[in-house]
């Protein structure tokens, strides 16, 4: 018997909405890593990208446990001397929420040539209304 490899032109992809009020950061972003790379589906295959589509909702609203509201920082260098940034939650929460979102996904998604497209089918929404409603089925 032959081990079944799924062709690109058979993989389905379907959308799915997961609302972030009050739902604790890293359980919701090993959730949506596990829907964007497609292990839900039972012909997932490693080095194919078999994921779906995901728009994560209310983004402002995402909680941490723990002292991690005070205590975690964002930590990022341009390459040139002195451009080392810090940015506290706080202020990533104020100015850019989605961005608290993309970057917790993006550390649960294996660093590999797919990790690009797999990020570019997670849509992130401040606020409670979803723009992608035509693209779902039901």
């Amino acid at each position: 018997m032959k081990t079944y490899q799924p062709k690109a032109s058979e993989v389905k992809r379907s959308w799915h909405l997961i609302d972030a009020d009050g739902v604790i950061l890293g359980r919701m972003a090993t959730e949506v890593a596990r829907l964007l790379t497609g292990k839900n589906k039972p012909s997932f295959s490693r080095h194919m990208d078999m994921g779906d589509y995901v728009v994560v909702v209310n983004a402002e609203k995402v909680k941490l446990s723990g002292k991690k509201t005070k205590q975690k920082v964002y930590r990022s260098h341009s390459g040139y001397p002195g451009g080392f940034k810090e940015v506290t939650f706080a202020q990533m929460k104020k100015e850019h929420p989605e961005r608290i979102v993309g970057h917790a996904v993006a550390g649960m998604l294996p660093d590999n040539r797919l990790k690009k497209d797999r990020m570019a089918r997670l849509k992130v929404v401040v606020g409670g209304e979803n723009p992608f409603k035509d693209k779902f089925n039901g």
